[in-house]
């Protein structure tokens, strides 16, 4: 989960964002560990249940993070050019 923001923030370019198609690497990654971390919800509450929520919770914000890293440097509009 870090590690994929970390990497869509080194492929990126921040904070002089740049279009690359490598940032597609770090999407899939975020990807696959929010998946992962579905797996590991069971079917009863828990607090380990719980504590697994507010992973699956992070992880999808840094799903969301990279999908607008990668997105960003195509949205003119936005960088008002």
């Amino acid at each position: 989960m870090v590690g994929s923001l970390v990497l869509a923030f080194a492929v990126g370019g921040f904070p002089n964002v740049q279009a690359s198609l490598l940032m597609v690497v770090p999407v899939a990654l975020a990807g696959w560990s929010t998946w992962e971390m579905t797996r590991c919800l069971q079917r009863r509450w828990s607090f380990y249940h719980g504590g697994v929520l507010l992973l699956l919770y992070a992880d999808v914000l840094v799903l969301a993070l990279v999908v607008f890293l990668m997105l960003y440097p195509y949205a003119k509009w936005l960088q008002g050019i």
